[in-house]
């Protein structure tokens, strides 16, 4: 069932594809001094401003949105977020522990000898109370 969803198989991909390499090249006819980007997004974008212009606007997006859409709303943008994230692997993961580990003990050891180094400094000025 998983391999119905790959990209590229679904009949609406494929109309997808028709349209953007349509598009392209009627893009490249018309305008030579835009700079050539993925069709795709260029297609999608544009047929998105079309058809928000045409649409009258909702109260949804024109009034206030209650206290529990927020919430929901912020709690859908969070799970789309950390699906774009590029997680690391365990080798990477174990890689970056042990580089921020070492990093934190030499840094620890510096500020250790340089505290170390200066209250035998201030108690050698001010003299030794014992």
């Amino acid at each position: 069932m998983a391999d119905n969803k790959r990209r590229g198989e679904d009949a609406g991909d494929d109309r997808l594809d028709d349209e953007v390499v349509d598009d392209v090249a009627d893009d490249d006819a018309t305008s030579a001094d835009e700079p050539v980007s993925r069709g795709g997004t260029a297609t999608r974008s544009r047929a998105r401003a079309e058809s928000a212009d045409s649409r009258p606007t909702t109260r949804s997006e024109t009034g206030r949105v209650g206290v529990f859409g927020r919430i929901a709303r912020f709690f859908r943008e969070v799970v789309a977020e950390l699906r774009k994230v590029i997680w690391p692997t365990r080798k990477e993961l174990l890689t970056y522990t042990a580089v921020v580990v070492t990093f934190v003990a030499v840094m620890l050891t510096i500020v250790g000898v340089l505290d170390y180094g200066f209250a035998k400094v201030v108690l050698f000025v001010f003299g030794n109370s014992s």
